[in-house]
């Protein structure tokens, strides 16, 4: 009789602790995965507001291009028609 409470007892004992080194080892590999999808997480979201910031500044920039051409093309049509005007008036 005792030896069969023994017997029960370690079998119990060597169990448990079977269930804990299992339950341990996946609880490490849970935490292993939560901090590589993290570590994802935080390169994806650098990665989009570098974009975003990368198409602010593309977005600033094509639009200083757009308003200098407009500005050298109108300046470079008013001094065509001041140098005309300054021309024919000569001439006469």
């Amino acid at each position: 009789m005792v030896v069969e409470v023994v017997v029960v007892v370690v079998v119990v004992v060597v169990v448990l602790e079977v269930v804990v080194i299992v339950v341990v080892e996946v609880v490490v590999v849970l935490l292993r995965i939560t901090v590589i999808v993290i570590i994802f997480l935080v390169a994806v979201v650098a990665v989009l507001v570098v974009f975003f910031l990368v198409g602010v500044v593309v977005v600033v920039v094509v639009v200083v291009v757009v308003v200098v051409v407009v500005v050298a093309v109108v300046v470079f049509v008013v001094a065509v028609i001041v140098i005309g005007v300054v021309l024919v008036f000569s001439i006469k």
